[in-house]
């Protein structure tokens, strides 16, 4: 991340706003609130920030003195009043085991001249399905509204202001954004908006200005008039903004990003935001005003009385964050950015620092690159299903539209991750729906009851006029599959956790290390075993299957959890996958684990065994194990061989445990625990070729059919994190033992692949590719503990002998 954006001080002593709306519906025994220290006039030295609104909530009184000097503002309610015609930035809020949905509004009415005018407000209903119902629109002409408006001293539902005003004029404009909630107990708290006001001297010069956040509080009541519960917006705070631009610029426009924030552990509430920053910039040695930037912010106040910028920041262009807690005191954000893709980042300090999760969740999601298509917010919820802490997200999956050309539509769908694996539960929205922003909730009720919900904009066309709905979801048959998948992680974590426990193998190993789930599993994304059918070797954890290529109608399972390769090879996608990547984090770090035999001898060049192709369509050779007629093995680095990256090494074995590892741009490849060649591999460094695909068993292009080699590739592992080199030099293969394979086993089934033309020969065989060098905001926590390696071995050699 980008070194701190700004601080708060507190220039003002009174600078807190508070009003109690117009309702009368306000409960016994509220108190008001002390003042909050303003912001300070601080820098603002970056296009791109994250601010966070904490607020951890406690009552005390506050004497009318403590009001702030100006206009405040009150709500009214504007239910039954003009028609509501559109509905913007879904939110769900839950109170009691009721689940309301909240959006913004647009309404039309005529004014006192008898003119159309539209007004912006906010919206809300309880959410009722019928017995077997799952999904319905809001019924714009039931919803329940409310307006924020000016409230002045004239009027008898507003606070006394003791403030002489002659010969002074004032304006203050109220600006509803998307409301984004958090729940606190019995209270409901929104960022509304913002607002801007101004007083000026009669001579019209402006001689105070202010900008500031409406942060809203309600709660649920009992409409008297059809006795249906119903949230009410009873008090809102205004508090002012202000920003130094006499050197950098400032930031303005500061709203709610929408959806729901977060209730700390702690009581802390936060609430994602975004807005724009106008800097200065130099343009032929003179200073001129710079173009604005879309931004992910933060803010926060630990304790009702003070608030403040958070110093971390995101990338320029980031927008539409949403944001949850991970583990202890750790935020995790997800932001949609210009370039396409969704940047994740992470912070463990309250949003003082944040680092892009690089080796994780980041850059995971996104869109074609040649597709015109704005990214919207997604729904991001952290829940604990099945006894494991899971992220549940809703974001479109964007497919063409039938029968029109060049138009897509967003298809929702539900995603389960616990920060490691990610599985597509699948589709949302229904198939003819044109879906964009998302909330989702997840609620526990009586008898542990659960419910998980969607709340989603459904945009439509109606006689050439854009429309935007709300439709509400019940995820019941979703949630079910999260069940089940949660289920299928144990049961492979089980299996993993399991193979180490033959007594003779395991006693070499120090108990602190060896054979523990937690060490063996940690970071492992994806696992090739024995499901294998058609051309499909389907990943164990559900996420990302390889695809075995040509010939591959001839291939069977093999009876050790593997694929037997002669002139044919598997594929597995990282970037070639689409617009969505679950494994973009190979571009950064990764480790390749799988089991390899080798029958025959090659007669001409080298065998592959399993490498990275880079590039959009795979035309480069990143990094490639490879093994030839002199019993060597053979790193190529960039398409490029070099002597100084080969090795004889076991020529005494016919299985061996191979390792391909990549930690920014420098590679290295290991067999049974030692090192392919002199030196590690170093990569250039191309930001534009980004890692394609996995190849195992084969390239594609130099296997030889004829040559009557076979490869057998057998329990393939993917971890998202390199192995450190302290592991691999300790590791002793001499003290595992390796089954072997019997000559002429006839157990793995061969793979043919027709003769390819010779220009398709040549394609690939050379070139220059590499992964992305790690950032300074990367994910540097990715060394796995003393111990994993001589684990993974005992794990591959002994699987045959486990019960699966």
């Amino acid at each position: 991340m980008l070194s701190r954006v700004a601080a708060v001080k507190a220039p003002r002593t009174h600078n807190r706003r508070r009003v109690t709306g117009s309702s009368g519906r306000r409960r016994e025994g509220r108190e008001s609130e002390p003042p909050r220290p303003n912001m300070s006039r601080r820098v603002f030295t970056s296009a791109a920030l994250f601010l966070v609104v904490m607020v951890c909530c406690s009552s005390a009184a506050a004497s009318d003195s403590e009001l702030s000097k100006g206009k405040l503002f009150v709500w009214r309610d504007t239910t039954g009043e003009g028609t509501v015609i559109l509905l913007l930035s879904p939110s769900l809020v839950e109170m009691n085991g009721d689940v309301f949905a909240v959006a913004g509004s647009l309404s039309t009415k005529k004014d006192v001249d008898e003119n159309q005018e539209n007004v912006a407000g906010v919206a809300s209903e309880l959410l009722t399905w019928a017995d077997k119902q799952t999904s319905k629109e809001l019924d714009k002409t039931k919803l329940k509204t409310q307006v924020l408006e000016e409230c002045s001293s004239g009027k008898a539902e507003c606070p006394d202001q003791a403030v002489d005003r002659s010969g002074t004029k004032s304006r203050t404009e109220v600006r509803l954004g998307k409301p984004t909630t958090v729940v606190k107990g019995s209270d409901i708290y929104m960022l509304a908006g913002m607002y801007e006001s101004a007083v000026t001297i009669a001579a019209g010069e402006d001689i105070t200005g202010e900008v500031g956040l409406l942060l809203a509080r309600g709660n649920v009541s009992v409409d008297d008039g059809d006795r249906n519960k119903r949230i009410y917006w009873t008090d809102v705070d205004a508090l002012p903004i202000t920003s130094n631009t006499e050197q950098y610029g400032y930031v303005t426009v500061l709203l709610g990003s929408g959806g729901s924030g977060v209730k700390m552990k702690d009581g802390t509430l936060v609430f994602p935001m975004e807005g724009k920053v106008y800097r200065t910039e130099k343009a032929n040695g003179k200073d001129a005003a710079g173009m604005g930037y879309t931004v992910s912010l933060f803010i926060y106040f630990p304790d009702n009385k003070s608030w403040k910028l958070s110093k971390g920041m995101s990338a320029d262009g980031c927008s539409a964050p949403s944001v949850v807690e991970w583990e202890k005191d750790k935020f995790m954000m997800m932001t949609a950015c210009d370039d396409g893709r969704r940047r994740v980042y992470e912070s463990g300090d309250k949003g003082d620092s944040w680092t892009e999760a690089l080796g994780t969740l980041s850059r995971v999601w996104g869109k074609k690159r040649d597709k015109n298509v704005k990214l919207v917010r997604s729904g991001f919820i952290t829940a604990t299903i099945e006894n494991r802490d899971v992220m549940l997200v809703t974001l479109p999956v964007y497919t063409k539209e039938k029968d029109k050309e060049n138009v897509e539509k967003g298809v929702l769908h539900l995603w389960l991750t616990d920060n490691t694996h990610i599985v597509d539960i699948g589709p949302v929205s229904g198939e003819e729906e044109d879906a964009a922003v998302s909330s989702l909730l997840y609620k526990v009720g009586n008898n542990n009851q659960e419910g998980l919900i969607a709340l989603y904009e459904k945009k439509k066309e109606v006689n050439n006029k854009k429309s935007h709905d709300m439709v509400s979801v019940r995820l019941t048959e979703q949630l079910q599959r999260v069940k089940e998948v949660l289920a299928t992680w144990k049961k492979v974590d089980e299996r993993v956790s399991q193979l180490c426990i033959n007594p003779s193998a395991a006693q070499d190993l120090s108990t602190d290390t060896a054979c523990s789930a937690d060490k063996i599993a940690d970071g492992l994304v994806g696992f090739l075993s024995g499901n294998f059918s058609g051309n499909t070797w389907r990943d164990e954890y559900l996420g990302v299957d390889a695809t075995v290529m040509s010939g591959a109608a001839a291939a069977t399972e093999t009876s050790d959890n593997g694929v037997k390769f002669r002139g044919a090879w598997a594929e597995w996608p990282v970037g070639s996958q689409g617009e969505n990547q679950l494994y973009h984090f190979a571009n950064y770090k990764f480790t390749l684990v799988a089991t390899v035999s080798i029958d025959g001898e090659p007669k001409e060049g080298p065998i592959p065994v399993m490498g990275v192709r880079a590039g959009s369509n795979g035309e480069n050779k990143l990094m490639e194990l490879s093994y030839n007629k002199e019993k060597k093995w053979q790193v190529l680095c960039d398409g490029e061989a070099n002597e100084e990256h080969s090795s004889v090494l076991g020529a005494e074995k016919t299985q061996h445990v191979v390792i391909l590892l990549l930690n920014g741009n420098h590679g290295s490849a290991y067999v049974d625990g030692q090192r392919v060649g002199n030196e590690p591999c170093t990569l250039g460094n191309t930001d534009s070729k980004e890692i394609s695909h996995f190849y195992i068993g084969g390239d594609g292009v130099s296997t030889d059919s004829k040559e009557g080699v076979s490869v057998t590739v057998t329990n393939v592992l993917l971890y998202n994190r390199p192995l450190n080199d302290a592991d691999i030099a300790a590791l002793n293969t001499n003290k595992i033992s390796i089954p072997k394979t019997m000559a002429g086993d006839t157990s793995s089934s061969a793979v043919s692949r027709p003769n390819l033309p010779a220009e398709h020969l040549a394609a690939g065989a050379k070139g220059r590719g590499t992964a992305r060098p790690g950032r300074a905001h990367g994910d540097d926590g990715t060394d796995c503990g003393s111990g994993l390696l001589p684990s993974l071995l005992l794990l591959l050699g002994l699987w045959g002998f486990a019960a699966l």
